[in-house]
């Protein structure tokens, strides 16, 4: 494996949030430091089968952003909770992508949000950085030995398990664009099923990685415009794409947003044999809905099936116009909803599961491909929350209907929730739910352990963590490599 980059001088956050920014304020807004703590204090009991380490990905911006921010911008931080023999630690720190680099050497902010990404900073600022910062703030994966930190912008960016930055990763020269930050990973083959989306012609690129890691297998997928696709589904044989009209509109950049939607230019699911060309790819309508989110997807016979959480008239907020004192994103939630497609008749539909709004969608991963019963969400149930900021961790049994919740309170703030499985048990949800929770009015946060079998129950032990943990994305257990 390659040797993490030069270190870079200590970096110490500069961000005042002088203009009021929403995205910077609250939990929103970032840490300037980077620690390690250890002997974490714990209140219940922590299972003894939890060895190894939690690391969520989020934005932490370094310094005061130019113009209109949003938490999709921050240079990524990774935080992670390590369990072990000896107790608990907890360590952050900045990736350190070439951008940040160049940024640190300057002492300021060079790049701007993507609400103005095309406004490229000065070549004399970003040396060999390039353009547009890769932040690699979205999500932390594991395969064929490679730790790689993801945003769907750019190439993943390699780090250790001790979380230093080794540099962007591109499959031995086989990946030439961008990759998802939700690539699936087959839990029976080892397989890793992934994409790019792009701006610019071809918008949609499908790739298969070996388990052993080579890039083997690369398709170009011809869509009619740029439209943003966040996930993707796998079955044991295909590749599933949702094609939704929430489209990237370059020439409306300064005018409005960057993304728009444009549910009069429909919505289809392709399908893809997992090693198909694109002749093999099949369009299947359905009625427009976006989806950032998927849980899981299988096929029975002619029928695929998934799930995911979708959204009416998404809009993210990608858009420099706004003031910088209010909100960009709208709060457009979205609900729980079962997909299908009939590969035989050539038809697909839809149907709500339920009416609580929520998203950040996990399951066992070793049901990843395969029909899954137990689907976990992060939801909304206190009044007057915002987009992604989630209270309450919910269950659906999928094969009864029930749903379980367990709320983090009115000062709670959950984040996405990671299924750890139980290495003696033989159920689906025999295992737990990590989850980082922030409470306001204690100004902490905690990694909370529930058991994923008594969701209600609440959680059977809490990290005290040394410090706050902002807002953040996508996270991932790594069990201890002796287990």
């Amino acid at each position: 494996m390659a040797t993490p980059t030069a270190p870079f001088p200590p970096i110490v956050g500069q961000v005042t949030n002088a203009a009021h920014q929403p995205d910077l304020a609250g939990n929103r807004c970032p840490v300037a430091d980077e620690i390690d703590a250890t002997a974490c204090a714990v209140s219940g009991e922590l299972p003894p089968e939890l060895r190894g380490s939690f690391v969520r990905n989020g934005p932490n911006p370094a310094f005061e952003p130019i113009g209109r921010y949003s938490a999709l911008d921050g240079d990524g931080m990774l935080h992670a909770v390590t369990i072990d023999d000896a107790g608990v630690s907890y360590r952050n720190r900045w990736i350190r992508s070439r951008g940040l680099g160049a940024e640190v050497a300057h002492g300021a902010a060079v790049y701007p949000g993507l609400g103005d990404v095309l406004n490229f900073p000065d070549r004399a600022l970003t040396g060999d950085a390039g353009p547009v910062k890769n932040p690699a703030n979205t999500h932390i994966i594991e395969h064929a030995g490679r730790r790689l930190a993801l945003w769907e912008g750019g190439l993943p960016t390699e780090v250790t398990s001790g979380l230093d930055t080794i540099g962007e990763y591109d499959f031995d020269g086989r990946l030439r664009g961008p990759m998802t930050a939700h690539p699936r990973l087959d839990p029976r083959t080892g397989e890793m099923l992934m994409f790019g989306y792009s701006l610019f012609e071809p918008y949609l690129v499908y790739h298969l990685v070996e388990a052993d890691g080579t890039l083997s297998h690369s398709v170009e997928i011809d869509l009619p415009a740029p439209v943003m696709i966040h996930d993707m589904i796998m079955t044991e044989q295909h590749a599933v794409f949702l094609e939704t009209p929430y489209v990237f509109d370059l020439e409306n950049i300064g005018k409005g947003p960057m993304v728009r939607w444009m549910p009069e230019r429909g919505a289809r699911i392709g399908v893809l044999p997992r090693r198909g060309a694109a002749e093999d790819l099949a369009w299947f309508d359905i009625e427009p809905g976006h989806v950032q989110h998927f849980w899981s997807g299988w096929v029975e016979g002619d029928r695929i099936e998934f799930h995911g959480c979708r959204y009416q008239n998404p809009d993210f907020g990608i858009d420099n116009t706004t003031e910088l004192d209010h909100r960009s994103a709208k709060d457009h939630y979205a609900l729980p909803a079962r997909f299908w497609v009939d590969l035989a008749a050539g038809t697909a539909g839809w149907e709500t599961m339920d009416d609580l709004e929520g998203d950040f969608n996990r399951i066992n991963p070793a049901y990843d491909g395969v029909r899954v019963r137990y689907l976990y969400m992060s939801a909304y149930t206190q009044p007057d929350r915002h987009l992604g900021d989630f209270d309450a961790v919910v269950k659906y049994d999928d094969a009864t209907g029930k749903r379980t919740i367990w709320s983090a309170g009115p000062a709670g703030h959950v984040g996405e929730s990671v299924f750890v499985a139980d290495p003696d048990g033989s159920a689906e949800d025999d295992g737990w739910l990590l989850n980082i929770v922030y409470y306001h009015d204690r100004h902490t946060s905690d990694l909370v352990v529930i058991d994923a079998r008594d969701l209600a129950a609440g959680p059977v032990a809490a990290v005290h963590l040394p410090r706050r943990v902002p807002f953040g994305f996508h996270a991932n257990w790594f069990p201890a490599v002796d287990r």
